[in-house]
């Protein structure tokens, strides 16, 4: 029997509480260590419920990664989502984004209302944490291309897809590129007699993805419809950040203009207080997303942040529940296994290229970030050190590198 057919039956043996309580242990884990943005955070992932936890096989996850890549949204929450969903039902979906958002949406808060006048964006420790990306993102690299570039088409797919996203900075390239490499992997790979990969339990009919499709299109359209011109209120808020959340491809850095736009005109947020903000989102782990929860604080206090950060993550998660039930059958098609083929060579690429920039252009500046790297590196490879302690070695060792 298949080891991921294997895992499934544990959900029933270990009882629902239990399981649910095992996936918020390790999403709330990952939600406090997983620091260096979306790209790095699929390092974090596929390091803990992948390599250790086994909890999917690494085509499945590769498979999933590829699904979050072309749905809008914060990628890698949704990727968060789609595991906890996988192990312990829909409930499992919302403990594994409350433990991966929660301890960073706490800390911008707290940020806001203690921190909004220092300068912390150059701090040596958050230097070391930018190090510590790259080093997590060298080791993503290194085993999921092992896995999903065996051969020297899927290579050739992988690097013209780094080239190309690190030539063409758009909103949306990284889904154009998918698109491509889908298209190629569909024309080289879908008479390959590949074995299916194991089909997932996924505890979710499909008329409730239907009906969380349904909400997803018909909040995009109310909502604005429901604002009165120049309203400032929750409404008015939760309709910002719903669409921000909704219309943005990438996640992360991606969205930041979306915000801007939404909450420095409406005089929700200051100019200085929003860079303020950014500045101290760089000093959390999780999502970049949980920003929200920084600016709703700042606009409306507690509950601000509340509203904030359901509206700019609710999209995700509709998306995620709505995709996922269709999921089986199309992935385990003949022309839609090429297709994935090409898509997650692709997903190697895009890592490839963000590992170069933003990550290796603004962490690696001198010969001794370099140095800091390679080790942070060989403490994740060869040692296998939990990332827990790779990251506190990172902070301490950019600290030392700003005394130098």
């Amino acid at each position: 029997m298949d080891a991921n057919q294997q895992e499934a039956p544990k959900y029933a043996q270990k009882g629902r509480v239990a399981t649910l309580l095992e996936v918020l242990s390790v999403s709330t884990k990952l939600g406090l260590t997983s620091f260096g943005g979306p790209i790095a955070h699929l390092g974090y992932f596929h390091n803990e419920y992948i390599r250790r936890r086994k909890w999917m096989d690494e085509r499945s996850y590769a498979d999933l990664v590829a699904l979050c890549q072309f749905l809008p949204g914060p990628a890698s929450s949704q990727v968060g989502i789609g595991i906890g969903i996988l192990r312990a039902g829909l409930l499992g979906g919302v403990v594994a984004w409350l433990g991966f958002t929660l301890p960073s949406v706490i800390a911008l808060v707290a940020f806001a209302f203690l921190l909004q006048g220092y300068d912390i964006a150059g701090s040596g420790w958050i230097h070391g944490l930018k190090i510590v990306a790259v080093a997590i993102v060298a080791q993503a690299i290194l085993g999921m291309g092992q896995k999903l570039t065996p051969d020297r088409h899927r290579v050739t797919i992988a690097v013209a897809a780094a080239a190309v996203a690190l030539s063409w900075h758009t909103a949306y390239s990284q889904v154009l590129i998918i698109i491509a490499a889908g298209a190629v992997g569909l024309c080289l790979y879908r008479k390959n007699n590949a074995a299916g990969a194991a089909d997932l339990q996924i505890g979710i009919s499909r008329t409730v993805a239907v009906c969380c499709l349904a909400l997803f299109v018909g909040l995009l359209v109310a909502l604005p419809l429901l604002r009165t011109p120049g309203e400032t209120g929750w409404l008015a808020m939760f309709d910002s950040f719903y669409r921000s959340g909704s219309l943005v491809f990438g996640g992360g850095h991606v969205v930041l203009p979306l915000l801007e736009r939404e909450v420095v005109p409406t005089g929700w947020v200051s100019q200085a207080d929003f860079l303020a903000g950014y500045g101290a989102a760089q000093a959390v782990p999780g999502p970049l997303f949980t920003f929200a929860g920084y600016l709703g604080a700042m606009a409306g206090g507690i509950t601000g942040a509340v509203v904030a950060t359901l509206g700019i993550f609710l999209p995700a998660f509709l998306l995620v529940v709505g995709a996922l039930p269709f999921w089986n059958g199309i992935r385990n098609s003949p022309k839609i296994q090429g297709v994935l083929v090409g898509v997650n060579a692709a997903v190697v690429g895009i890592l490839l290229a963000a590992l170069y920039d933003p990550l290796w252009t603004t962490a690696i500046l001198e010969p001794m970030d370099f140095a800091l790297a390679a080790i942070l590196f060989i403490m994740l490879v060869f040692w296998k050190l939990p990332p827990w302690m790779v990251v506190l070695a990172g902070a301490a060792g950019g600290m030392l590198l700003g005394l130098m």
